[in-house]
């Protein structure tokens, strides 16, 4: 029996989700590869290399490859700020995803053609706003390390590909099971001086006294379609502190109330804040 033999494992651009064999005819061998999640082992031989072995080879490294796809889930922490308070929700995700590509970080990918890693972020942030409590979710494939250490090594492996305005606060491992769900935010405006009035605290004091609130959202690109919410379920607490105006506002199934709505309650635009809006906590349910 005459047959050479190369075996790798190698991140796969194609995934795919169950066991299965590839057979390609490329002038003088054949290639047998059989995929697992996010892992191909690829066999070469010769014309008269038969295809039974190697099928009895790749089928005795299967129970090494479910281990290695085993995952653990990720929290991660973090403050935006600076400039890319006005990077969307998308674009901020794509920072993310091309930070642990860069930093070749062993997490989970997406199935098909195009496999990304797997990362997401439970609350959206509002464009311009920044933020001292971001929650980005992901998982990591399993090691040796334990799960300090393996939380250290990814700080310090994505903290490396970040750019000037992101900052990890820190890295956790979820809980078995764990869903975050955002219950409550809460926002700082930072007014200037001259609009800390009595007339502001008139307004705060009607708006909070009001059994509800009408807006009309508009809820589309084009700006063709509004609909008439009221949000006066969702303004939880209004207040003035020596940093300017503390909102927090609840979030439910139903939706919220947005940022820029905020501002138009309290009749304020962007020229009257003394620095960019931001939001400086989340409460989660399950964290």
């Amino acid at each position: 029996m005459f047959f050479a033999l190369k075996m790798g494992i190698i991140n796969s651009k194609s995934r795919i989700s169950d066991f299965r064999f590839e057979i390609l005819r490329r002038q003088q061998h054949r290639s047998f590869t059989l995929a697992y999640g996010e892992y191909r082992i690829a066999f070469r031989g010769s014309i008269g290399c038969p295809l039974n072995a190697i099928r009895h080879m790749l089928y005795a490294i299967r129970c090494t490859l479910s281990v290695m796809n085993e995952t653990l889930p990720l929290v991660i922490r973090f403050r935006i700020r600076g400039t890319l308070r006005f990077l969307s929700h998308a674009e901020t995700l794509r920072v993310f995803q091309r930070a642990c590509v860069r930093g070749r970080m062993s997490i989970q990918y997406s199935q098909g053609f195009n496999p990304r890693p797997r990362l997401s972020l439970p609350l959206p942030r509002p464009v311009g706003v920044e933020s001292n409590d971001e929650l980005l979710c992901l998982k990591v494939h399993k090691s040796t390390e334990d799960g300090g250490r393996l939380c250290s090594s990814v700080a310090a492996e994505l903290s490396a590909q970040l750019p000037d305005g992101i900052e990890l606060i820190s890295v956790d491992v979820a809980g078995p099971g764990a869903s975050y769900r955002p219950l409550s935010a809460t926002y700082v405006l930072a007014l200037r001086r001259e609009f800390l009035n009595d007339d502001l605290k008139a307004t705060i004091e009607r708006l909070l006294a009001s059994e509800s609130l009408d807006l009309r959202r508009q809820t589309d690109a084009r700006g063709s379609r509004f609909r008439n919410i009221d949000v006066r379920g969702f303004l939880t607490s209004i207040e003035i502190g020596e940093k300017g105006i503390i909102v927090e506002c609840s979030i439910s199934g139903a939706g919220s109330v947005r940022v820029d709505e905020v501002l138009s309650l309290l009749q304020l635009d962007q020229s009257m804040l003394a620095a960019p809006i931001r939001r400086t906590s989340v409460r989660w349910h399950g964290a």
